[in-house]
């Protein structure tokens, strides 16, 4: 099967700075793939170069198997590229509907759309995936933090994508917030490719398929949660010995 998304030898280099250094990975629908590691690893680069927030400055970017290398945002985010940010990206003045609208396609004028148009309908049934169902008519600026995670994911699903990329969707969130996340995490992997970059350590090993270990920019290890949780290195350099 072609893999939903594919990075072969992305590399980014401000200036002097190789923030991403020849990183490869897959993403295949069915599978939650966690990206872990410090602060200042290029994790977050990694996912801009994904989502084409920012030009690669070498290796190359597929989608279903077409190169979508350089390409703008917004061009990648109608192949089926949803994402979330490690700061909540939201409208805070407008509803939770009003929020979820905005991923309409740009051909569609939103604010024509009457209540039974199908693009309101995949919005109300973003809401409803991801727990938000009841609180439509909320402005954003009234909901907690977790629910404004929620909120955000719930707009990424609107576009109707194959490929999420999750970019500290947990942050902030406390013990009771994290688990009922986990389980939505789990639900949106049965049917999208999810890559998840996350520091909550228990809920990346509890959701994870595959997992990918970055450290200053380049791959330190890959594989699954029990191969990364045993490996002396990633013990060393990120996880310690308690883990």
């Amino acid at each position: 099967m072609t893999a939903a998304l594919q990075a072969v030898g992305l590399s980014r280099r401000f200036g002097g700075l190789l923030a991403v250094s020849d990183v490869s990975l897959e993403l295949s629908v069915g599978e939650l793939h966690a990206v872990i590691g410090p602060n200042g690893a290029g994790k977050s680069t990694l996912v801009n170069l994904l989502a084409g927030e920012i030009p690669p400055t070498s290796g190359s970017v597929r989608i279903d198997g077409q190169d979508v290398t350089g390409w703008s945002a917004w061009r990648i985010a109608r192949c089926g590229i949803g994402r979330s940010f490690q700061r909540t990206n939201l409208m805070p003045d407008m509803t939770v509907l009003e929020n979820a609208r905005l991923a309409v396609p740009a051909r569609h004028l939103w604010r024509r759309l009457r209540p039974n148009h199908p693009s309101m309908a995949n919005a109300r049934s973003a809401l409803a995936r991801v727990g938000l169902a009841d609180l439509t008519d909320r402005i954003a600026a009234t909901l907690s933090h977790g629910q404004l995670r929620q909120l955000e994911i719930g707009v990424a699903l609107a576009l109707q994508p194959k490929v999420l990329l999750l970019d500290e969707p947990l942050a902030g969130m406390g013990p009771e917030e994290s688990e009922a996340f986990a389980g939505l995490l789990r639900e949106l992997a049965q049917d999208h490719a999810v890559l998840l970059v996350e520091h909550d350590m228990d809920v990346v090993f509890s959701v994870a398929h595959r997992m990918t270990v970055m450290l200053d920019g380049r791959v330190l290890a890959r594989g699954a949660p029990d191969e990364i949780r045993a490996s002396p290195a990633v013990r060393d350099a990120y996880l310690g010995h308690d883990v």
